[in-house]
């Protein structure tokens, strides 16, 4: 499923990154802890965190993650979707809860296969 159908059934606000929303997204991780995500993401997920500094973009990068979704209605400032924009990731963001989208997600990529 590419991103920009998850953005059209979660509702999701796109903050940075519009000309890559056609990614293919293979799933989803749901972690705040940086070394977590490094440890455990995969290629092609979209990452579900409240955490809203620098540092996720290169997490990202590193992972070559699909994007990023940044829940309860918190919004990076200027510096990390200028970031985000330079390495070309897509930052959404979401008025809803970690779990709550986490569950929302998993269900639409579990439908496809």
């Amino acid at each position: 499923m590419k991103i920009k159908e998850i953005i059209e059934k979660l509702q999701l606000k796109v903050l940075i990154g519009q000309e890559n929303l056609d990614v293919e997204v293979t799933g989803g991780y749901t972690s705040d802890l940086l070394s977590d995500v490094i440890a455990n993401s995969k290629e092609g997920n979209l990452w579900i965190t409240l955490q809203t500094h620098q540092n996720i973009i290169a997490v990202a990068k590193l992972k070559d993650l699909a994007g990023i979704i940044i829940v309860n209605n918190r919004e990076p400032d200027e510096n990390t979707l200028g970031k985000a924009k330079e390495e070309s990731v897509p930052i959404l963001c979401s008025e809803g809860m970690a779990f709550e989208i986490s569950g929302k997600l998993y269900e639409l990529i579990s439908s496809q296969d």
